[in-house]
């Protein structure tokens, strides 16, 4: 059957909520209703009751392309810096996978690895989740007889889908979950750094603090306010002190819609579905 033909499925997967858009077959597929399930306290392994969730959501979607973006709770990055004699596959692998155990340790020996388009001169991006995760997915995936497309992490799902609108210059994108932050710092197209943390207080406080250390490690700041573009569904009402420094920029903008599976705002506690725990 010609991919075209086939039914896909976008899935957000996260600890706490999971969501699911289906596009009907065609050259011109539209998104379907929008189905999320909100999930109680993580169970252990933490993702367990997100992926008895996604089971009951793939009910009837045999047949159908499945694609997986992944929360920041589920993944771990790592800036690759240039390297201009790594050059072929095999070196760069290598490459990511001792600057994976140089932060993570010996875990990562466990995780799948996956690198970004790699430029000798300009660096790249390794992103690594459990592998354990990432084989009951393809596992999950199969006993519904969908074809599985893959897991994305959210950051790379996300900067890949936003970044014509960075532009060039120094470049700060927040990412921004109920409790976790991501802060992504590039110049002139080149990583410096990527800051992901459980945020366990204030989101604002949090945001700001991290701005100022990234500033401070990777990007010095000029004299004049400098902007970060944020992705917040969680916290629509997030929001810096007037004078800190920082502008926040809200993503996605007219031109940039956000993906239909993507998190949205929190929604009435009755229209959520909880997990059974």
């Amino acid at each position: 059957m010609s991919p075209s033909w086939r039914e896909r499925i976008r899935v957000f997967f996260a600890a706490g909520r999971v969501s699911l858009v289906r596009y009907a077959r065609g050259l011109k597929p539209r998104p379907g209703v929008r189905q999320e399930a909100a999930c109680g306290h993580p169970a252990s392994p933490a993702w367990e009751p997100a992926l008895q969730q996604l089971d009951q959501l793939l009910a009837g979607a045999a047949r159908a392309d499945v694609t997986i973006t992944l929360s920041n709770a589920f993944v771990r990055y790592v800036v690759l810096p240039p390297q201009p004699q790594i050059l072929v596959p095999a070196e760069l692998d290598a490459y990511a996978a001792f600057r994976m155990r140089e932060v993570y340790g010996e875990r990562v020996a466990g995780w799948a690895l996956s690198v970004s388009t790699w430029d000798p001169g300009g660096g790249g991006v390794c992103a690594g989740m459990d592998g354990v995760l990432l084989q009951q997915l393809r596992d999950l995936a199969a006993r519904h007889k969908c074809r599985f497309q893959g897991v994305i992490p959210y950051l790379s799902d996300s900067f890949d889908g936003w970044r014509k609108r960075f532009g060039g210059g120094h470049v700060r994108f927040a990412l921004v979950e109920a409790d976790r932050l991501c802060l992504a710092s590039l110049a002139g197209g080149v990583w410096l750094g990527i800051r992901n943390q459980r945020v366990r207080s204030d989101m604002a406080e949090e945001l700001l603090a991290a701005l100022d250390q990234e500033a401070i490690l990777h990007a010095p700041r000029g004299d004049d306010v400098e902007q970060v573009h944020l992705f917040a569904p969680a916290h629509p009402a997030l929001a810096l002190p007037p004078d800190c420094g920082w502008r926040l920029v809200a993503l996605p903008g007219d031109a940039f819609p956000v993906p239909l599976h993507y998190p949205s705002p929190p929604a009435p506690l009755e229209e959520a579905i909880e997990c059974a725990v």
